[in-house]
């Protein structure tokens, strides 16, 4: 078979001697931004690119990420530890905001992390973005311009989060409802029990919103114990109540990495059975869910690197790859099936929650490619290796670690 894909016509590029994830080393031609031919002899497009076996991946997905709140592109901020013994969200927050008096502004800050996420591959994101009454929705239009600006590198779905509460914080409500007619495609909550003290009240403006706007729902759950499992079970049930299967999700959920395992199964097969997902980062200093008993259960289970080199830690790097491996490592996955689960979370599950359409190596699907320097699949989790070459839509955004696309 020549470059000439189905339909007779010439590939705008074709990848030859790609190593696929089912071990299969073919050519992929690439026409009109989406992947047009998949062949083992398949050669001749207007541009050839030989990737001498590299393995060839799906773009990456971080289905969690603060564009507005990292300090990447900035200056170095030491981390600034709070005075409470244990964890406490609005602690953090008010330390946040002293510090981001200071910080560059929103659009320098939030570019520089996006060019760092697609040099590392991801071509998907999913950003929460502060909304409250100080901050008003300038954020919002910063992040807004960032993905304006790098839509032909990466995929921006914003989320409108009210970080320092929704009913707890007069007026917050108002700006969410403004922020999804701006822009912002998913509605965001925050510890209805432990920061609005007001679980129905704070779920009622959420799903509101969401009914209203026909948006998606995105909720960071940090309540632990059985105070968190019951506020699970309430999302789970209203995320039935109005046919919402696979539009909501539940980032963090402590709780499930908190309780015994008999009360963790009850609350995942709910959350299965309503279609919600649970999105982990597997925090070095915290329980978190149990990616095998949730998967188990039914429980779509998706990944995010959450905040990066910002006031809440100085980790990161926006690798989805790495995010995979500390995952996996967390979890206890040695096999190479395990490893391979390790990996969905950050593709092909955490495009199905994100609602991404026609997502993989696949022909007719996007041409959003990673390459990398492995040999197969659990090698590229537990290496990171290098990543040779980047596809948003069939553009080549990033080259040997470095974005390209200005």
């Amino acid at each position: 078979m020549s470059g000439a894909a189905a339909g007779g016509a010439v590939c705008d590029t074709v990848l030859t001697g790609a190593l696929l994830a089912d071990g299969r080393r073919v050519s992929i031609g690439i026409r009109d931004g989406r992947i047009a031919a998949i062949d083992a002899s398949l050669a001749g497009g207007r541009e050839e690119i030989a990737l001498g076996g590299a393995l060839v991946l799906p773009g990456l997905v971080d289905a969690h990420i603060h564009l507005d709140k990292s300090l990447v592109g900035d200056a170095w901020q030491p981390h600034r530890p709070g005075k409470s013994l244990t964890f406490s969200v609005m602690e953090r927050v008010a330390i946040e905001a002293e510090i981001l008096t200071r910080a560059a502004p929103v659009e320098e800050r939030a570019a520089a992390l996006v060019e760092m996420a697609v040099a590392r591959g991801t071509t998907h994101l999913r950003s929460h973005v502060d909304i409250d009454p100080v901050t008003g929705l300038r954020s919002l239009h910063a992040v807004l311009a960032v993905r304006e600006r790098y839509q032909d590198a990466v995929s921006i779905q914003v989320v409108a989060f009210p970080q320092r509460g929704l009913v707890s914080c007069p007026g917050t409500g108002e700006l969410m409802d403004a922020a999804l007619r701006e822009g912002a495609e998913v509605v965001g909550g925050l510890d209805p029990a432990g920061v609005d003290h007001d679980v129905a009240g704070q779920l009622d403006v959420v799903f509101g919103l969401a009914e209203r706007h026909g948006a998606r729902v995105d909720i960071h759950l940090h309540d632990a114990g059985a105070e968190g499992l019951a506020e699970l079970d309430e999302i789970a049930r209203r995320t039935r109540a109005l046919g919402m299967a696979g539009r909501v999700n539940v980032s963090h959920a402590y709780a499930l990495g908190m309780v015994p395992r008999a009360d963790a199964q009850r609350t995942a097969e709910r959350l299965a059975g309503a279609g919600v997902s649970i999105l982990t980062n597997a925090p070095g200093n915290h329980a978190y869910p149990s990616v095998r008993q949730l998967r188990a259960a039914g429980v779509t289970v998706i990944a995010g690197n959450d905040n990066i080199r910002d006031a809440w830690w100085p980790y990161g790097d926006a690798d989805m790859l790495e995010r995979a491996m500390l995952i996996g490592y967390g979890s206890g996955f040695l096999t190479d099936e395990e490893l391979g689960v390790a990996l969905d979370l950050a593709t092909e599950s955490a495009a199905r929650a994100l609602g991404i359409a026609d997502y993989g190596v696949r022909v007719g699907a996007p041409a959003d490619l990673v390459v990398v320097a492995a040999r197969n699949v659990p090698e590229a989790v537990v290496a990171r290796p290098p990543r040779s070459h980047v596809f948003k839509a069939g553009r080549r955004v990033a080259q040997a670690g470095t974005f390209i696309c200005r």
